[in-house]
């Protein structure tokens, strides 16, 4: 019997258990599993500097480390996501609507969990927690197969959670993680039908195209981040400057950060030469097009390529525009359907861009930092849908669930 295929047997048996645990219960272990990652701070911490140490030698860039790198304040805000997660309402068993029909049958719709999830993902290991916590949360087992890079952070988490789930009272299989991070194995799984109920790609564009060609177990496709910020004619000069400056520069290596910047032409050059400034001083490479190449110097020349890249680093692409149209216009075609900005004091134009633009998250005068499932109020997440089936945005608990009928007759029978 292969190791996948153990753990999808014993992923099934957990997930049984789960289905029938009570809010109560689950939400205990999720406190107690708040204080011992807290308690094994040492031991992830150890754990994590040997990924840092390989990745360093693998010479990884500076901001792909950030993605990889715990520390003790980083390992208190992920215990505090799981805490949160404990105070949030449990959605299974939830009935959210109820009716009779015709024959006087009472029909409700019910939330269940989804049963076992797989997830792969790469390089952050706080997404191990994410993952394991919501899905514990809303009755599901699940399968983690993080990336090479985060391999040691990854064991350790998982030994933490698992050891904890046990002493809670529940399967530590409820939890597991594929320790063999080889390509195949990952494809294995992939396929993994008979055990799998959906199938989460986390990560870079690359992998999550790899899941969607070759997965046969159905997929919920999280998205690459490919996002625009869009500086209107009627735009303030300090609030437009200093939502691109945290859009891009606070942590440029993660989805919801910027890549591409759009202004309007009646404020190029207002506004350009300061914002350029600033976005220098926080090490950010510009690549512009011609007319912010003739506004500011030093500027690399934007290609074709540069509007659909997520550089996940501090690089940014700007754009000038003649207008809202062409803003809107520009986001739909390279956008990658995540998030998107406009900077504006004119209600009606705020009001078209949040009616035209196709993403799962589109903001009026603040940063795309903000697409988070802890900002949302979901405690955490399991990633962003871009997609428009089942869930969109940041998944949260009740995006974890599936819905079954409940039909309650008196003898009754179709004629």
């Amino acid at each position: 019997m292969s190791e996948l295929t153990l753990k999808g047997q014993q992923a099934k048996a957990a997930a049984l258990v789960l289905s029938q645990a009570k809010a109560k219960v689950k939400n205990e272990a999720l406190q107690a599993l708040s204080v011992s990652l807290i308690a094994n701070t040492t031991m992830i911490l150890e754990a994590n500097e040997k990924d840092l140490a390989t990745a360093a030698e693998n010479g990884i860039r500076d901001a792909m480390l950030d993605r990889l790198r715990l520390t003790p304040e980083r390992i208190v805000d992920i215990a505090e996501g799981v805490k949160q997660v404990a105070t949030l309402a449990d959605p299974i068993g939830e009935v959210t609507h109820m009716w009779k029909n015709e024959a006087e049958l009472t029909i409700g719709k019910q939330r269940v969990p989804l049963g076992v999830i797989g997830i792969i993902y790469e390089s952050r290991p706080n997404v191990t927690v994410d993952a394991a916590v919501l899905c514990f949360k809303t009755g599901n087992a699940t399968i983690l197969r993080g990336g090479s890079e985060a391999f040691h952070s990854n064991l350790a988490l998982v030994r933490v959670i698992r050891d904890s789930l046990a002493s809670s009272g529940f399967p530590a299989d409820a939890v597991q993680i594929v320790e063999d991070t080889s390509r195949e194995t990952a494809q294995q799984l992939m396929k993994l039908n008979a055990y799998l109920d959906v199938l989460i790609p986390r990560g870079s564009a690359r992998l999550i195209q790899t899941v969607l060609e070759k997965a046969t177990v159905p997929v919920i496709e999280t998205g690459t981040g490919n996002c625009h910020v869009y500086i209107d004619s009627e735009a303030r000069q300090d609030m437009a400057t200093k939502i691109i400056v945290n859009a891009k520069a606070s942590r440029p290596s993660v989805c919801n950060a910027a890549e591409t910047l759009l202004i309007h032409e009646a404020v190029a050059h207002e506004f350009l030469p300061s914002i350029i400034a600033q976005l220098r001083a926080e090490n950010v490479e510009i690549r512009g097009d011609e007319l912010v190449a003739s506004i500011v110097s030093d500027v690399i020349l934007a290609t074709e390529l540069d509007w659909e890249t997520e550089y996940a680093d501090y690089i940014l692409a700007i754009k000038v525009v003649s207008g809202t149209d062409a803003a809107i216009a520009h986001i739909n075609k390279y956008g990658t359907k995540h998030s998107e900005a406009i900077v504006t004091d004119n209600y009606f134009t705020s009001q078209k861009f949040l009616q035209q633009v196709d993403a799962a998250a589109v903001y009026v005068n603040a940063s795309t930092r903000f697409t988070d499932g802890f900002e949302f109020g979901f405690g955490a997440e399991i990633g962003i849908s871009t997609q428009k089936l089942h869930a969109r945005g940041p998944m949260g608990l009740n995006e974890l669930t599936s819905t079954k009928y409940i039909i309650y007759g008196e003898g009754q029978i179709r004629e």
